[in-house]
């Protein structure tokens, strides 16, 4: 089972990754923002608005399996890591540094993230193949 999760958090992260990657790509492909139809057309013309899509139904797909098994608060902390790929991604794809404050608050996502996967359930609560039974 800890593979399934390891495996299942991994894809989750991909595609969240995948979506938001593309979505900053489709936003540079369509600049200048402007509220007027070519403006949309270039945004629906760009390949990576359906990049980005494809993300979004993936993790989507992925999620809602991950939840069947996962326990609610590590699941849902372990959902987020997709913030520190897109970060570390932003470094070569985009050219964005990286300062103190950033790496820092990576590092407060994982230690989080490692906090609710190490919390044992509380006394009473049913184990997670009970509730399905």
């Amino acid at each position: 089972m800890r593979r399934f999760y390891v495996l299942g958090f991994l894809a989750l992260m991909g595609f969240d990754t995948l979506s938001q990657v593309c979505f900053k790509f489709a936003a540079l492909h369509a600049a200048p923002l402007a509220a007027d139809p070519a403006w949309l057309l270039r945004v629906l013309g760009a390949p990576w608005v359906y990049g980005a899509v494809l993300g979004y139904l993936g993790a989507f797909a992925t999620w809602m399996t991950l939840l069947r098994h996962a326990p609610i608060g590590p699941a849902f902390a372990a959902s987020h890591l997709e913030v520190i790929s897109v970060m570390a991604l932003s470094v070569p794809l985009f050219g964005d540094h990286l300062g103190a404050a950033q790496l820092l608050g990576a590092v407060a996502i994982v230690a989080g993230i490692f906090c609710l996967a190490s919390d044992p359930a509380p006394e009473g609560a049913p184990a997670i193949a009970d509730e399905r039974a």
